[in-house]
């Protein structure tokens, strides 16, 4: 069984759709990458999951944690799962952390809520996990303020206070766009390792195909709040099937060979209250032909472990 199975989940603000059925399986101590443009719903999705969208955001489907479901679980019982069975860290740690309180004094904070710790015990656990994360000179830190440490460093911290918890699944949203390139490789290979040594499972919220590729073993692709194509990561690289994939992959430049012009997709994401009756991405798809403007594709296999939502999977089984 799954560690976290989603099902049919959607999101609507004041009656406008903004995730449109999304199907999730999250297995025991595995990696998921979730790509896509900035607001196709990658980030919705799992602040739906955990009760985290404000009360006019309209939540339907299923969100399955080891058999319990979420959606309709009292606050007291999301309250244990947020930050302990599940938890999340964001891509500006400056703007998560509180900038008047001391960094030790945050991560004893979780602590406090999620393992009853408190006293010199919270801060030599404190003091455990900053150095599990890789902060130099921890005891120090734990009495430093967020401006005192730069960005790689205060993400470390955001990693430190998510895994204060011990949960058993990390949802990372974009943890490394505010880093350069140096400090981002350094996080994924914290994370990386993390997951080695705890057995927690991660889920990588990010629009750096490179990142995820590094670090996952299984992608969905998402587009206009729907996930338009879901492999291993092998396979997706190696052969994707759904148009939008294949113009993502086709805008990256090329480490080596000639010099060529990128590819760029035409057009712009619909906006969530003027979506097209059919296949979202339609209207800036080359293949685009009747079928995809009556109703919106189902997903259909392409290989094992390998499914898109598009016509173009149909074709790939009959050619094959």
């Amino acid at each position: 069984m799954s560690l976290v199975s989603i099902r049919g989940l959607a999101v609507a603000f004041d009656g406008v759709a903004a995730l449109r059925g999304v199907d999730i399986d999250i297995p025991r101590g595995g990696a998921l990458g979730m790509v896509g443009e900035s607001g196709c719903g990658k980030s919705v999705t799992w602040l739906a999951a955990l009760g985290l969208l404000p009360s006019r955001a309209r939540v339907t489907g299923s969100v399955m944690l080891d058999g319990q479901e979420l959606l309709a679980a009292p606050a007291p019982a999301l309250d244990r799962v947020r930050g302990g069975r599940i938890a999340m860290i964001f891509q500006d740690p400056a703007s998560s952390l509180n900038p008047v309180h001391r960094l030790g004094k945050q991560v004893a904070e979780a602590l406090r809520m999620h393992r009853g710790m408190a006293g010199a015990a919270a801060r030599a656990e404190a003091k455990r996990l900053f150095d599990q994360v890789g902060i130099p000179d921890a005891a120090r830190r734990l009495d430093a303020y967020p401006h005192e440490l730069s960005g790689g460093q205060n993400q470390r911290v955001m990693i430190a206070m998510a895994l204060a918890g011990q949960p058993e699944l990390l949802v990372a949203d974009e943890p490394t766009t505010a880093l350069d390139v140096t400090i981002q490789a350094q996080i994924l290979h914290l994370l990386n390792r993390l997951r080695r040594e705890t057995g927690m499972a991660l889920v990588l919220i990010s629009h750096d195909l490179g990142v995820v590729s590094e670090t996952c073993e299984d992608v969905a692709v998402m587009y206009a709040g729907r996930i338009v194509e879901q492999a291993t990561a092998d396979a997706l690289f190696a052969a994707p099937t759904h148009p939008y994939t294949q113009g993502l992959l086709a805008a990256l430049p090329p480490i080596d060979g000639p010099r060529r012009r990128l590819a760029a997709i035409p057009g712009g994401v619909p906006e969530p209250w003027a979506m097209p009756r059919g296949c979202a991405f339609a209207p800036r798809c080359a293949h685009r032909h009747g079928h995809c403007d009556a109703e919106a594709p189902a997903h259909h296999p392409v290989a094992q472990q390998h499914s898109a939502a598009c016509v173009l999977a149909t074709r790939e089984l009959v050619a094959a």
